[in-house]
């Protein structure tokens, strides 16, 4: 079943994207990508990204997304960690990589009118030239193997995730999986608009086109057009996380009247978890039609929160979804009765198993008994709704990205005047939360949020930059001389509802 694709206003007909991925799929193969390569893209939203990556999943290949904002070093490291044996990527993305080598890859650049020429683009060939060049492949599809994602790491590098092949039984399951937690059904008419380098809206649009739906790509979210796009096309169906929520709702009272949403039937949000007032005020907007899951690139979906449930139980992540093992356990393994806080352990069976790249470790530590942990905390109620009230893990979710400190601790620690830093988050109202960095200054050094801002820039995406700054003669040790960075983080979050 084929999906007709809408982008900048114009409809592209299922057979005509169909045999966009068919001729995708053969540039590929010509290229020599088999089974459980990967394929690096670094790539805006747009209709070639996703039949790039429905190409890479025909073939029983890997599709990697590289975040659009990495500056050259990071990309540079996934190209690398990765193994990737082709990249392609947009052409005024690339202009922004200064100096990245290319090298022992079968590169391809999408042209963008003025930036093609340079950086290094025009020594690439054009991805639209080859696949129009190239005869629709034959091939039958092989087990799919899914995206490649990374997630960044505490140790300040970001690990790779390589998931082994589906077996047709889990390619079913998580089919079903993602109707059941997305509300796929026949007919819809889907909106995506956040990047899909991200897992959850990645799988929105992959999951939509294996349904046949009507998927509107958006480059970028706006708000206002979000609403127009529901009103004029009467679409069913979209992927939004927390932060759109709120810039929705900041909308002036008349425009946001201005536009009848009433062919809306499922809005997912996943991701980061969702402020209970501004679910109420969207559900009270939009009706019954918000729904919240929790998940992870590693371990799939495990839990879903519809719009009833979420009113009776204000600030809940859910219940486990069928066939969903979830336990809460303490620091020996052992569990802990209900209502009682630690870490939270799964065991989802509908995705195939999964690796880190070069890093068993890490792998090996998340797992106890054949259950999994991402490093959060929370505790089951009486009903046996899921509350995720802390990280045990330094993880910050902003605007629906994870963040790892220990990436820009470690940057900053090259910073000339830095002795030794702590970077955490704190509540922020429309992104939920924000990056504060507390650095403790050598003596006399000239260190502030401005000087830090610039010493990063050129090193790390602009959305991990610290919005704060504070300095510290003394920043406080645990016995071990570890920053002690929850005595940094508590009074930040003292008389919030939420500790995430």
């Amino acid at each position: 079943m084929g999906s007709a694709i809408v982008f900048r206003g114009e409809r592209i007909a299922a057979e005509v994207f169909d045999d966009r991925v068919a001729r995708a799929a053969a540039v590929l193969q010509g290229a020599g990508v088999a089974p459980g390569d990967v394929v690096a893209l670094m790539m805006r939203n747009r209709p070639d990204t996703l039949a790039l990556m429905l190409a890479v999943r025909r073939l029983g290949a890997q599709w990697c997304p590289v975040n659009w904002h990495f500056k050259t070093d990071e990309v540079a490291y996934i190209l690398g960690d990765s193994g990737a044996r082709v990249f392609v990527v947009d052409g005024e993305l690339l202009a922004t990589l200064p100096g990245l080598s290319l090298a022992g890859l079968q590169a391809w650049v999408v042209p963008a009118a003025g930036v093609n020429s340079e950086a290094g683009c025009a020594d690439l060939a054009s991805w639209p030239a080859a696949c129009a060049a190239a005869a629709p492949s034959q091939a039958p599809p092989l087990a799919p193997r899914g995206a490649m994602f990374y997630t960044s790491g505490t140790t300040g590098r970001p690990k790779g995730i390589r998931r082994a092949p589906a077996t047709p039984e889990e390619a079913a399951s998580g089919l079903a999986v993602l109707r059941h937690v997305l509300g796929f059904d026949p007919g819809m008419k889907a909106l995506v608009s956040a990047p899909m380098y991200h897992s959850a809206p990645n799988s929105f649009a992959i999951g939509a086109a294996q349904e046949g739906a009507e998927l509107h790509i958006e480059e970028r979210f706006d708000a206002e057009r979000t609403l127009q796009l529901i009103a004029e096309r009467r679409l069913t169906h979209a992927y939004l996380v927390p932060t759109m929520y709120v810039r929705l709702l900041r909308l002036p009272a008349e425009v946001r009247a201005r536009y009848d949403l009433g062919s809306m039937r499922f809005v997912s949000s996943t991701g980061s978890p969702c402020p209970p007032e501004v679910k109420r005020a969207m559900i009270a907007w939009w009706g019954p039609v918000i729904f919240e899951a929790y998940g992870s690139s590693e371990l799939g979906y495990m839990t879903r929160l519809s719009s009833e449930e979420a009113l009776r139980k204000p600030g809940a992540a859910g219940r486990p979804l069928p066939g969903v093992q979830l336990a809460i356990l303490d620091d020996d393994g052992q569990p802990l009765p209900q209502g009682q806080a630690g870490s939270i352990y799964v065991h989802q069976p509908a995705y195939a198993d999964f690796s880190y790249i070069g890093n068993d470790a890490a792998r090996q530590r998340m797992e106890r008994g054949g259950l999994k942990t991402l490093g959060d905390v929370g505790y089951l109620d009486e009903d046996g709704f899921l509350f995720i009230v802390d990280r045990a893990a330094d993880m910050v979710i902003s605007g629906g990205v994870n963040i790892y400190p220990a990436e820009i601790e470690a940057a900053l620690l090259g910073m000339p005047g830095v002795v030794d830093c702590a970077v955490f988050g704190i509540p922020d109202a429309e992104f939920g939360e924000s990056l504060l960095a507390a650095i403790q200054p050598e003596p006399g050094a000239v260190v502030d949020a401005e000087a830090v801002r610039a010493f990063l820039k050129p090193r790390l995406a602009d959305y991990k930059l610290p919005r704060q700054v504070t300095l510290h003669e003394q920043l406080p040790r645990e016995d071990t001389g570890k920053v002690f960075k929850r005595k940094l983080r508590e009074p930040y979050w003292a008389g919030q509802a939420r500790r995430v």
